[in-house]
């Protein structure tokens, strides 16, 4: 088969683009079951379009048994009911395109639920249209899994089934058995998922867990982690992961996947890979100037480095710097998956961790609830939804899935019935509504924030260069863009700190996160308060 890709163009609408994260469960209930619902995002149009966002990625919307709460899919072309129906799909399209707003759906290709009809039949023998459609392999002699992978699950990752006398692989949760991807069948059929959803209107895909979809062929055993501590570790790290995920082949599918995805104008692939990979091997997810393969391969690491000055500096230099000239960055400061970031570095720090989002070189992430400031609600273990809870006490994410407030109404204007996960107590004070009409709010500096990203193309398209100073408390950078040029300051201590930098006397201060200045510079001195950041004109 031959495969023709596309090149990135620079107007590409996703390098200029803001993606927004919607978590579906805990956006906005419309039928008053508690649990949010597509009627309830089109109701909410209004204030993404309002906020000026480009393009709104869903979480898993699928038909599926929730045991991983929709990355279990037990049906790829339709909607589960409790978020609605195809029609209301189809309706959200059209109406978040009336606002230029884009959707982009969860694509969950490493495996699929138990529960799904070609899992179902594939269990039930050696011999059915199905066999090979996912990964099974013979017992070891002792009747044994077939080698020593281990699961996300921290168990083994293999299960067995007394129908077939074989293992089934799964490299997360037993209830989602992992697809065979070296099967043409397989590969052809996802395709289709593909092209059902592009054909009513979806703009690109998230795809999930690139790293995981191919498997060493001969199925050796994972080596043992040299730096394995049973104390400080956990059992998924005991091994080097070498021969269960990052083969070579998956490269050979993720192309396909590309091509299925070009065949469709101005769509955009994101793909999900291992939140560790080094920045030499994300990089290669990019493919080649003229052989593209995932358009933005996300990049977590700033929500695992220590919160200093000195260590984020230093990984956005590199990674900017380590990019081809094709590759368009991207960046994020929260997701479903991750604890939010008012929790992990505070209040203020998150207000300037915003400002460092939307103005370094690449496409930004907002998760639903970050622009607001919303924080991790602490809920009792027992209370937890989240299965990872059940099986990794203090692992459970649902503290950071909670309801998005909308107003100070009871249930923060969610939902009429009682949600699905408890509300935050101090949802009164932080909610859309309160923060629209305060001019020193968290929403009113994204509000800003996207303003000003949307008028100086300097802050969506320009170069990035950091400068070298002798203070390790703050980080410094430009963003030069033909003739224009903006300056960023960030001030990662609780201490007021004084920066010396040549080219600002006489330049204006556009924007600080303190939302009240924006005065002209009358030295080279910029004075920065406590966890300030601000953003300097410096020609336009």
């Amino acid at each position: 088969m031959t495969i023709t890709f596309k090149t990135n163009s620079e107007d590409s609408w996703w390098k200029k683009g803001i993606i927004y994260q919607i978590y579906p469960r805990s956006f906005k209930d419309n039928n008053c079951d508690g649990v949010g619902d597509l009627k309830g995002i089109i109701s909410k149009l209004d204030y993404l379009e309002w906020l000026a966002i480009d393009a709104i990625w869903l979480s898993p919307i699928f038909s599926s048994p929730m045991e991983d709460f929709g990355y279990d899919v037990s049906n790829y072309t339709e909607i589960h009911p409790l978020f609605g129906t195809l029609d209301e799909f189809d309706e959200l399209i059209n109406e978040a395109h009336k606002r230029n707003i884009k959707i982009l759906l969860d694509y969950v290709i490493n495996h699929s639920s138990d529960q799904h009809p070609w899992f179902k039949e594939s269990r039930l023998s050696l011999s059915n249209s199905k066999k090979d459609w996912y990964i099974w392999k013979n017992p070891k002699s002792d009747g044994s899994p077939p080698n020593n992978w281990i699961s996300l699950d921290q168990g083994s990752a293999w299960t067995f089934e007394k129908s077939r006398n074989q293992y089934y692989l799964h490299s997360f949760l037993p209830c989602q058995p992992d697809l065979n991807w070296r099967n043409p069948e397989v590969r052809e059929e996802m395709s289709n998922v593909l092209k059902f959803w592009m054909d009513r209107g979806v703009d690109g895909f998230r795809i999930d867990m690139i790293s995981w979809i191919i498997k060493d062929e001969d199925f050796r055993d994972d080596p043992i982690s040299e730096s394995y501590n049973p104390k400080t570790n956990t059992p998924y790290e005991k091994l080097e992961h070498v021969h269960s995920s990052n083969r070579p082949e998956r490269f050979d599918i993720l192309k396909e996947i590309r091509s299925t995805i070009d065949e469709y104008p101005n769509r955009v692939s994101i793909g999900e890979v291992n939140y560790f990979t080094p920045l030499d091997k994300l990089i290669k997810y990019y493919g080649e100037e003229n052989n593209l393969i995932i358009d933005l391969p996300v990049n977590f690491r700033i929500l695992y480095l220590p919160w200093k000055a000195s260590i984020i500096k230093d990984f956005v230099d590199s990674y900017d710097n380590l990019l081809p000239k094709y590759a368009w960055p991207n960046y994020q400061i929260g997701n479903h998956d991750r604890p939010r970031v008012v929790s992990r570095i505070g209040e203020q720090q998150a207000k300037m961790a915003a400002m460092l989002l939307l103005t370094l070189r690449g496409t930004p992430f907002i998760y639903n609830g970050e622009e607001i400031g919303m924080h991790n609600i602490e809920i009792q273990s027992e209370k937890m939804q989240d299965p990872l809870e059940h099986k990794q006490h203090g692992f459970g994410r649902d503290p950071f899935r909670t309801p998005m407030q909308w107003d100070s109404s009871k249930f923060a204007g969610f939902s009429e019935e009682k949600p699905w996960l408890p509300i935050s107590e101090d949802y009164e004070i932080i909610n859309v509504d309160k923060q629209m009409n305060d001019p020193f709010s968290f929403l009113t500096l994204y509000k800003r924030l996207i303003e000003l990203r949307r008028k100086y193309s300097t802050l969506s398209l320009g170069n990035y260069k950091s400068e070298k100073l002798k203070n390790n408390s703050c980080f410094v950078y430009n963003r030069i863009f033909k003739r224009n040029h903006c300056l960023i300051a960030l001030n990662f201590s609780n201490s007021e700190q004084s920066l010396e930098i040549v080219k600002i006397k006489g330049k204006k201060i556009l924007l600080s996160t303190y939302l009240d200045r924006q005065e002209e510079l009358g030295s080279n001195i910029l004075v920065l308060r406590p966890n300030e950041g601000c953003i300097i004109i410096i020609s336009n």
